[in-house]
């Protein structure tokens, strides 16, 4: 049976989107999804299902998020070896640039488009660098970058649903569950 790894966004931010680790567990494997784990209180969960379509196993779990939770929860679903490969692109990418401040990856619920690709990664500057590939964006930020800056490259909204994880998240969830 495959297994996947699901990212939620834009949960436990505030009050009103509360979403705890141990809710999503049981709501995944209520959905029969099987060997349903967490990793932080962030919105990353792995389980393994017989579905074959991301689209689908993407409604099924937004559906159901909905339904426990009352608000809408967009989840990005990537199999094991998809996921493996941007942990391994995201390495490397910071290995290539040993002066970076901070590094982010935008996990996209669809590929971009080659010319919004371009788009998105002509915003990068003095501040940083996005590079695009598949179904990640990675914000590459240098020594010009201000901590605490949510979008400093201005590229998130360009991106169309995404959620983004730090390299070193990135990094576990790939060592721990790829």
């Amino acid at each position: 049976m495959p297994t996947y790894l699901g990212f939620l966004r834009a949960i436990n931010l505030g009050a009103k989107r509360v979403f705890p680790k141990g809710d999503i567990c049981r709501v995944v494997s209520e959905l029969g999804f099987e060997d349903v784990t967490t990793h932080l209180n962030t919105g990353n969960v792995r389980f393994s299902t017989r579905m074959r379509s991301r689209a689908r196993i993407e409604e099924a779990l937004e559906r159901a998020f909905r339904a426990d939770r009352g608000f809408d929860v967009p989840t990005i679903v990537f199999s094991t070896d998809e996921f493996a490969r941007i942990a391994d692109d995201a390495r490397a990418l910071s290995d290539a640039r040993p002066n970076l401040a901070r590094h982010y990856v935008y996990l996209l619920k669809d590929e971009l488009a080659p010319e919004q690709a371009a788009l998105v990664e002509a915003t990068s500057g003095d501040k940083g660098e996005m590079v695009v590939s598949g179904r990640a964006a990675h914000a590459l930020l240098g020594p010009g970058y201000n901590d605490g800056t949510v979008d400093p490259l201005s590229a998130a909204k360009m991106l169309g649903i995404a959620t983004n994880r730090n390299l070193n998240v990135v990094g576990a969830l790939a060592d721990r569950w790829c």
